[in-house]
């Protein structure tokens, strides 16, 4: 979708360009939003940590843009939802070892 700005002033280009950043972020608040609302308050879920690996625990409360996880070691995250996954029916504690289709057998 072409748009021509050629002929906008700066004071229109500015304006222009803050109601293009509020929409993005608003499009990226629903987007959380939408990622949360697959999740319930306390809810078993893991996350990767760059640091720390695949770490579980308990989702506790939702935030703006993240939520909050009480992991299994009592150390609170805040995690965009988008990085959760869902787990079932393991203990605390257990380590959570992620599936791979291309490992050989």
């Amino acid at each position: 979708m072409p748009v021509d700005i050629d002929h906008l002033t700066y004071d229109e280009l500015v304006a222009l360009n803050h109601r293009i950043v509020e929409r993005l972020k608003f499009l990226e608040t629903m987007h959380a939003h939408k990622a949360m609302m697959t999740f319930d308050v306390g809810a078993r879920v893991s996350f990767a940590s760059s640091r720390d690996g695949r770490l579980t625990g308990t989702l506790v409360k939702f935030n703006r843009k993240t939520v909050t996880v009480l992991t299994d070691d009592n150390r609170q995250w805040r995690v965009p939802p988008a990085m959760l996954s869902p787990i079932k029916d393991v203990e605390t504690g257990t380590t959570i070892m992620p599936h791979d289709d291309n490992r050989s057998e």
